[in-house]
């Protein structure tokens, strides 16, 4: 029998406020543990919340950049639960009546394009970080209480391209709107994964199982298929798959049970009553889609359409901010595109891999790389000597033309000195001259060889070119 996986998600986004979201206390990753609480925060009796108006609007604003529509009325509610990440025993969340509503994304999936529909997004606040060590459960409040938000997808994915593409759209969109950083690492990117299986043809969906709290694409990935794999073996020995929560441990490469997943009834939701609803007016959305920001999508169609960029390129250099944004501010300066991507796409990836830091700190600027493609457009130097100025720089530090000065990098375009290199080549080489006149035109190159080596690869390669086969044409 042939069964077809389904798949949502639940990813939680951090965002970029400098408070928490019902609180005056701000947040520091990897600050000392548990100093940047309050009475708010830890949930002490009579403590009450006030909203945090950049959360709503960097929620409203994602929820635009998604198609979704902005909810005029909205209102809280306590998701009651006890566990040590939540010491006030309930999360204000959103339950009925959330902020934004639908939305969708388009995304490419192995060369077809698919449309991955939205339920919801919500705001919320953040739990504690738990950390379990030698025996030991240990719990840092400085992350309770910061806003965050979730953004819950339909179960309309069927493949682990599909999620895939899915998270990555999803993370590009959130940095380029600047609502969150999307730090996996820091915690700023989370996903409920939820999966079923059902025979192919069958109407009504399979069992859910939930896996909780992932923030490794890779991790995400194997858990899936693990998952699917697990859920049809339950089903072909005749079993019944249990809608319940699991973990994944990455160093076996499995889901484990957790818990019986629980209903919404089980979290008794109930209106939050220390928070007054929230009103969107009509307007206030309308300026909020006013100062929406070019999106990843927009910017690969202007690099192909406007600078005539190829695809493959406008794609690699879209897919970080912080490289598109690099680029955008090099353009500032030059306008060759090609030859900025190339340097991007190539030096630039290459040296940054090996060094562990981001393009932002690179030494070599935005504005050093258009002067350096300048003086290749120039031909003051050579595409080779382009790429050692820039190494040179990015190691050391340093200005293009004072390094090519001190390093005698310039090319020599000069006849007078051409004609020299040239006619001494031709001397040397009587058999390349006569295999050129004899039909064979590769035979020349022996003869551009000579002269760079001649030059010390000074010469200009296309003045040497002209002048050798005016030299053996005339």
């Amino acid at each position: 029998m042939k069964y077809e996986a389904t798949i949502g998600l639940e990813t939680h986004i951090m965002q970029k406020t400098n408070t928490k979201m019902f609180c005056s206390c701000k947040y520091e990753y990897g600050a000392e543990p548990n100093t940047h609480v309050c009475p708010v925060c830890l949930g002490y009796p009579g403590a009450l919340p006030v909203l945090n108006e950049k959360a709503i609007t960097l929620c409203c604003k994602a929820g635009l950049l998604l198609g979704c529509e902005i909810n005029p009325y909205s209102k809280w509610d306590r998701k009651n639960y006890f566990y040590p990440d939540m010491s006030k025993n309930y999360q204000i969340s959103q339950y009925d009546q959330p902020l934004c509503l639908g939305g969708q994304l388009e995304v490419e999936v192995e060369g077809e394009m698919k449309t991955f529909t939205l339920e919801r997004i919500h705001q919320e606040e953040n739990a504690a970080k738990n950390t379990h060590a030698s025996g030991a459960s240990l719990v840092d409040y400085n992350r309770a209480g910061t806003a965050l938000m979730e953004i819950v997808s339909n179960p309309c994915m069927h493949s682990t391209a599909d999620v895939m593409a899915y998270m990555t759209a999803l993370k590009q969109i959130m940095q380029y709107g600047g609502i969150s950083d999307c730090d996996q690492e820091k915690g700023q990117m989370r996903s409920d994964v939820n999966v079923s299986v059902r025979p192919v043809g069958q109407k009504e969906l399979g069992s859910k199982v939930e896996i909780k709290n992932m923030n490794s694409f890779a991790f995400i990935m194997q858990a899936i298929e693990y998952e699917i794999d697990r859920q049809i073996e339950v089903l072909e020995r005749g079993g019944k798959v249990d809608q319940e929560t699991r973990g994944y441990d990455s160093d076996r490469g499995e889901t484990f049970v957790q818990r019986t997943k629980e209903d919404a009834h089980d979290y008794r939701y109930f209106p939050e009553p220390d928070l007054m609803p929230v009103k969107i007016s009509a307007e206030q959305i309308e300026v909020w889609r006013s100062e929406l920001p070019e999106l990843p999508s927009q910017r690969r169609v202007r690099y192909v359409s406007e600078l005539g960029l190829p695809e493959y390129d406008a794609g690699v250099l879209t897919a970080d901010k912080a490289v598109s944004d690099w680029f955008e501010s090099a353009m500032q300066h030059t306008a060759n595109a090609k030859a900025v991507s190339n340097f991007i796409m190539g030096e630039m990836m290459r040296l940054l891999a090996g060094s562990g830091i981001s393009i932002a700190d690179s030494k070599v600027t935005p504005e050093k790389l258009a002067e350096i493609v300048g003086m290749i457009d120039a031909k003051t130097i050579s595409t080779s000597a382009g790429k050692q100025v820039f190494e040179i720089i990015f190691n050391e530090g340093g200005e293009p033309k004072a390094i090519v000065e001190q390093k005698g990098m310039a090319q020599v375009s000069d006849d007078s000195a051409l004609e020299g290199w040239a006619d001494a080549a031709i001397a040397s080489n009587p058999k390349a001259v006569e295999e050129y006149k004899g039909g064979k035109p590769a035979a020349i190159n022996s003869l551009m060889g000579l002269v760079m080596k001649a030059s010390k690869g000074k010469a200009n390669p296309g003045a040497v070119m002209q002048m050798l086969k005016q030299k053996l044409d005339g």
